[in-house]
C-alpha cells in the first residue's frame, strides 16, 4: 500500500524547490556534513499541502492563535448560496411550529362547528321530524331561524342545547365499539347495533321540552341507554318497539351514510387532487399554496360527503327517528307556535308503516320536515371552513 502525498514531498521539507537540489534523491547519510540540502532539525512545521483545509493556491496556514480572514468567493460559487445538488435548506422551527399548530387549528376548528355550532339546528331538526301534529314543516331557513328564535325568548339558550353531551357520549360509543368490532370480526354494521340503545337515549334528550325537562347529568344517556337495552329502569308504554325491530332501520341508515359518504369523499378528493395538480403544471407553487393544498382538500371532501349524504338520507332519518321515540312517552315542543309542548302518541307498527303513515297523511314533503335546518347547518359549516382558510392564509404569509 502506498502513501498518499503530493510528488515532491519527501517527509521533511516541501517547499517546490527541492527537486532542483543536486543531491536530490541522494541517501540522507551519503550526504556531505553542512550541504545545502541540509534538511535541518527533524521536528518542522506541517506543510502546506494545497486543497487542505479548504485553502486555496497560494495561501499559507495561520498562525496559531491569529484568526483566518473569511474567504469571499467570486464568481458563480457566490451567486448561489448553496451548491448544486446540495441538502435544500429546510424550513426552521418556528416554520415548522407554524404548520403543526395551523393544521391542528383547522381540524379542531372543522371538529368544533360540526358538534357544536351545528348543536341546535340538529335540536329544531329532530324535533321538525318527530312533530306529527306540525303543520309548518320549517323547509327554508327563515322559518327555522324564526322558530329558534321563539325558542330561546320563551325557555332561554338551553333550550337549542339540550342533550349536547349526550351526542359526544354516542360518539365516544361508537368509536370505541368499531375499534373493538373490527379487531374480531369484519362486520362494521355491528357498530351500529351496539351504539343502537344509546342513540336512542340520545334522541330523547334532544327532542324533549326544555317546560318540562329535569336537570339530568351527563352520564344520564349511558343510564338510559342500558335501561332501554334491558328493558328496565325506564317509564315506557306499549306502544315501545322492541329494539329487535328497530335494528333493520337504524342497520340500513348507517351503512347506507357510510357508503355514500365515502363514495362522494373519494369523488371529490380526485377531482380536487386532479385540479391542484393542473395548477401545479400551469404556474409555479408557492410554500403557502402547498401547505393549504395539503390540508383543505380533506376537509373539503368530508363536509361534501357529510352534505350529500344528509340530504339523500333525510327521509329515512326522519323514519329512523320517529320509530326510536316512540313509545317513550317524550314531549316535545310546539314547532308551530314557538311555545306550549306536545306529546309523542304514533302507533306505528313498523318502517313500512311508518313510510306509508306519513305519505297519507303528511305527504312527501313530510319527510323533509326541518330541512331548513339543514341549509343553516351547512352553510355554517362552510363559512367557518373559509374564515378558517383565510386566517390560515394569513398566517403563513406573515411567516414566509
Amino acid at each position: 500500500m502506498h502513501p498518499r502525498r503530493p510528488d515532491g514531498f519527501d517527509g521533511l521539507g516541501y517547499r517546490g524547490g527541492v527537486r532542483d537540489d543536486p543531491a536530490f534523491g541522494v541517501p540522507f547519510h551519503a550526504r556531505p556534513f553542512g550541504s545545502g540540502s541540509d534538511p535541518g532539525p527533524w521536528v518542522t512545521t506541517p506543510p502546506d499541502i494545497p486543497g487542505s483545509r479548504n485553502l486555496h493556491w497560494g495561501e499559507k496556514s495561520p498562525a496559531y492563535g491569529v484568526p483566518s480572514a473569511p474567504a469571499t468567493l467570486e464568481g458563480p460559487a457566490a451567486e448561489e448560496p448553496f451548491p448544486a445538488g446540495g441538502d435544500v435548506p429546510r424550513p426552521g422551527p418556528s416554520s415548522e411550529q407554524l404548520n403543526r399548530f395551523a393544521g391542528f387549528g383547522i381540524g379542531l376548528a372543522s371538529l368544533f362547528t360540526e358538534n357544536v355550532l351545528a348543536h341546535p339546528c340538529i335540536v329544531i331538526r329532530r324535533q321538525c321530524q318527530v312533530n306529527y301534529h306540525g303543520r309548518h314543516y320549517h323547509l327554508t331557513p327563515f322559518t327555522v331561524i324564526n322558530i329558534m328564535y321563539s325558542f330561546n325568548k320563551t325557555q332561554g339558550p338551553r333550550a337549542l342545547w339540550k342533550g349536547m353531551g349526550s351526542t359526544f357520549i354516542v360518539q365516544g360509543v361508537t368509536l370505541g365499539a368499531e375499534g373493538i368490532i373490527s379487531e374480531f370480526t369484519p362486520l362494521p354494521s355491528l357498530t351500529y347495533v351496539v351504539a343502537m340503545p344509546f342513540y336512542s337515549a340520545s334522541l330523547i334528550e334532544t327532542v324533549q321540552s326544555e317546560i318540562i325537562r329535569d336537570n339530568t347529568g351527563i352520564l344520564e344517556c349511558i343510564k338510559e341507554g342500558i335501561g332501554r337495552a334491558i328493558g328496565l329502569g325506564v317509564p315506557h308504554s306499549k306502544r315501545l318497539l322492541p329494539l329487535l325491530s328497530l335494528i333493520f332501520p337504524t342497520v340500513l341508515h348507517g351503512a347506507l351514510h357510510y357508503i355514500i359518504s365515502s363514495i362522494i369523499q373519494k369523488i371529490v378528493l380526485l377531482l380536487l387532487k386532479r385540479k391542484t395538480c393542473d395548477g401545479h403544471l400551469a404556474e409555479s407553487t408557492s410554500p403557502m399554496q402547498s401547505m393549504l393544498d395539503a390540508y383543505f382538500p380533506e376537509l373539503i371532501a368530508n363536509f361534501a360527503a357529510s352534505l350529500c349524504s344528509d340530504v339523500i338520507l333525510y327521509p329515512l332519518e326522519t323514519v329512523l327517528h320517529r320509530l326510536h321515540v316512540q313509545g317513550t312517552r317524550t314531549i316535545i315542543d310546539n314547532t308551530d307556535l314557538g311555545y306550549e309542548v306536545l306529546p309523542i302518541n304514533t302507533q306505528y307498527e313498523g318502517m313500512r308503516d311508518c313510510i306509508n303513515t306519513i305519505k297519507q297523511e303528511e305527504g312527501v314533503l313530510g319527510f323533509y320536515k326541518g330541512f331548513g335546518a339543514v341549509i343553516i347547518q351547512y352553510t355554517l359549516h362552510a363559512a367557518i371552513l373559509q374564515i378558517t382558510k383565510v386566517i390560515y392564509s394569513t398566517l403563513l404569509q406573515n411567516s414566509i
